[in-house]
């Protein structure tokens, strides 16, 4: 752990040594990033979007080897999971900041959450003197970010079932990162890993040095074979182990559940040094305390002090939009966001109002498939009054007939949110999600 009486500059640090560009590889990644810049406008103007995507798209086509030019030099971290990535890169994002003080334009992060290449290339050209980047970074990039980039740190959050039909099996995505980290050997990234998460522990047993958290996570129903041998997983429950959640182990193999180095325990967390933190934060439920004590895990490996980065993380109040309260017309709603089973799980524990919007789609964005809404227990609603709206909004409606919820199915996502006296929660996939927060202001 580096010492508390060292200054941000002594510990955050230009990470790598990259050569200075040429001027030829120089003038085309400046043309590309204006070319970038008029689409976004253009973007922006057309009502089409923030325009973060499209311009990374038209900078890596007129210049692909952008991206690997924007990182180079930079101290990285990146943080990636199916969920709660955004919300842990805010967390560090916000960590870094707090302890840089007067210096945090040293930092640049993708806040909005656009997390793929072209995404990551045009948060990166908007502040390309930065020597820190704080990324969060979709599964399907891991791997071509380490090559890239040689990150300091890297956070692997958890994987879940999410778009498979864009993602196919997640075992394959684990594997991509396992190899990454193999191939990078002693020049790769200092690992942050979720212990709770099987296939994260296997992904990252290639990694040179690896700092587990043991975050309470409840979510099983991924993890039922072993990534390494095939063989069934052993799931305890949380009463087997002092209730501070489960432990898992292979019955095939020697795969088990490593020792935490921190730990997430009745809403605190215990760090390397046994000291317990409250991190008190502005976001709710006990898998955003998971997600701060990993942030926290790999501030700590880049220099901050646990009382500095959260108080930074203290700041994060509404990531992404996630959380957020927001008016649309004369509705007041509190947005949330679950892609898939396991954040359907945690989010739906949140929910506290009377009446409660459901918001399903099945664009790309989303994942084409969504049988899964028979892995969520909606029956946990019953009592309340729910609105199924969203293109797939039939889809939800039959799912809720057979949780005996009764419903109104209002497919229009404006309708359903129309002329609510008392304040309502929203629980919404993605592509509902980022409407709501165009039409909340957000």
């Amino acid at each position: 752990m580096p010492s508390l009486q060292q200054s941000p500059h002594d510990r955050l640090s230009v990470g790598s040594t990259a050569l200075p560009l040429r001027p030829r590889a120089r003038a085309r990644l400046a043309a590309a990033t204006i070319a970038g810049r008029l689409a976004a406008t253009a973007s922006r103007a057309a009502g089409r979007g923030s325009g973060a995507s499209i311009k990374g798209k038209v900078m890596m086509r007129l210049d692909p080897g952008a991206l690997g030019k924007l990182l180079a030099g930079k101290q990285i971290a990146l943080v990636s999971g199916t969920n709660g990535k955004t919300t842990t890169t805010h967390f560090l994002a916000a960590a870094v900041r707090a302890w840089l003080g007067s210096d945090a334009h040293r930092v640049v992060h993708n806040a909005d959450g656009a997390n793929l290449h072209h995404g990551i290339a045009s948060a990166l050209s908007e502040n390309p003197t930065a020597d820190i980047a704080l990324l969060e970074t979709d599964e399907r990039v891991v791997a071509d970010a380490i090559r890239l980039g040689r990150p300091k740190v890297l956070v692997l959050l958890n994987f879940s079932r999410d778009q498979l039909d864009r993602h196919h099996e997640i075992k394959a995505l684990g594997r991509s990162w396992r190899n990454a980290l193999a191939a990078a050997g002693q020049n790769g990234p200092m690992v942050v890993a979720n212990a709770d998460e099987p296939l994260i522990v296997w992904a990252a047993q290639t990694a040179k040095q690896v700092t587990w958290v043991n975050t309470a996570t409840t979510w099983t129903q991924d993890a039922s074979l072993c990534p390494n041998c095939g063989s069934s997983l052993v799931h305890e429950q949380p009463s087997e182990t002092g209730g501070h959640g489960g432990h898992w182990h292979c019955t095939g193999c020697p795969l088990t559940q490593p020792a935490g180095d921190y730990e997430v325990r009745d809403g605190t967390i215990i760090d390397t040094e046994h000291r317990v933190w409250d991190p008190q934060l502005n976001v709710p439920g006990g898998f955003n305390v998971s997600n701060a004590a990993c942030a926290l895990a790999a501030a700590v490996l880049m220099g901050v002090t646990p009382q500095t980065a959260l108080m930074g993380m203290r700041t994060v109040s509404a990531p992404a939009g996630r959380f957020a309260t927001v008016q649309i017309k004369d509705t007041t709603a509190r947005l949330l966001l679950a892609k898939n089973p396991a954040g359907w799980a945690e989010a739906l524990p949140l929910v506290q109002t009377s009446t409660v919007v459901l918001a399903i789609d099945s664009a790309a964005a989303d994942g084409r498939d969504v049988s899964w809404l028979w892995d969520v227990e909606y029956e946990q609603l019953a009592g309340r009054t729910v609105i199924a709206t969203g293109p797939r909004a039939q889809d939800l409606a039959v799912r809720l007939s057979h949780a005996d919820v009764e419903y109104r199915c209002i497919p229009d996502l404006a309708d359903a949110l129309a002329s609510h006296r008392d304040p309502v929660d929203v629980v919404a996939t993605y592509t509902p999600f980022q409407r709501l927060r165009k039409m909340g202001g957000v």
